[in-house]
């Protein structure tokens, strides 16, 4: 029924024809997909869990130490200690590994497209309207057509994930390679350079931190769909969160989330930090 003049679009109707036969006729494309984040996630979560808390704790520290500095260091020491002593450890380690499979998933997929963007008007103004409609669409939609193709579980919190996490991997990435000087591009085609050698020798060394920006806002964007994924059963912290909230635990909510912005902080600060670097190396190579 439409309250307009003109009769109201069946848009819904369409959406739902396009689902039921993706769902019929595309089964073996999201059993690949399911094949390759299940393990990839038990992968991480495995490692995260190899050790004893206090020892992964301690390499976890030395590890952001080696990549940033020391106050970053003692502030994820102090920090997983507290995540470890209010009794977090595991969902925390569940978060992080969806969050890293997120972002691994992300950057293979965006990081290809935002070259082909950053080489192609055609494929950026193809491309963009999509990133847009990625980016503005709320993000509990993704979890109708994630739960309809995937179920319940980890895999669609995953993929509700990629899919709200990965546009900024997308647009830094193409913005990256269209930021390298011309001269120095065609100072590299005059010397005969192949495409493979212009594009891993000067485009990515030289765009490269402006896509580990865009990396480190995948990982934030992957570490705020937590509590959202929650509700179609991913594990981890978010859902302490959303149990906290059904059940009116302030306590309770107030640790988990103290738990979900410390390991926002380590993974900001830390991909930050690499970021930085790269860009301070470029700048003494640069000089030299």
């Amino acid at each position: 029924m439409s309250s307009g003049l003109l009769p109201k679009l069946p848009l819904a109707e369409w959406v739902e024809a396009v689902v039921d036969w993706l769902t019929t006729h595309v089964e073996w494309l999201f059993n690949f997909v399911t094949s390759v984040i299940e393990p990839t996630v038990s992968f991480f979560t495995d490692v995260l869990m190899f050790f004893p808390p206090l020892v992964t704790i301690v390499i976890i520290a030395l590890l952001a130490w080696w990549l940033s500095n020391w106050r970053i260091a003692t502030f994820t020491l102090v920090g997983l200690l507290l995540i470890e002593n209010l009794g977090y450890w595991e969902p925390s380690m569940e978060t992080t590994a969806l969050v890293l499979a997120a972002t691994v998933i992300s950057v293979i997929v965006g990081v290809p497209i935002g070259i082909l963007c950053g080489k192609s008007d055609g494929a950026r103004n193809i491309v963009t309207p999509v990133l847009d409609f990625m980016q503005t669409m709320p993000s509990f939609v993704y979890l109708i057509p994630a739960v309809i193709f995937f179920s319940l579980g980890t895999v669609p919190g995953v993929i509700a994930s990629v899919v709200f996490s990965m546009p900024p991997t997308i647009r830094l990435t193409s913005l990256g390679i269209r930021q390298v000087p011309k001269e120095l591009v065609e100072a590299s085609d005059a010397f005969g350079s192949t495409s493979a050698q212009k594009l891993f020798k000067l485009q990515l060394p030289l765009a490269k931190t402006t896509i580990m920006a865009g990396i480190n806002q995948t990982i934030m964007l992957a570490l705020s769909m937590v509590v959202i994924a929650s509700m179609i059963g991913a594990k981890g912290l978010g859902q302490d969160v959303l149990t906290a909230v059904q059940r009116i635990q302030v306590g309770q909510g107030f640790e988990a989330g103290l738990a979900i912005v410390i390991i926002a902080i380590v993974l900001d600060r830390v991909t930050q930090s690499v970021g930085q670097r790269s860009k301070n190396g470029k700048t003494k190579n640069g000089k030299k």
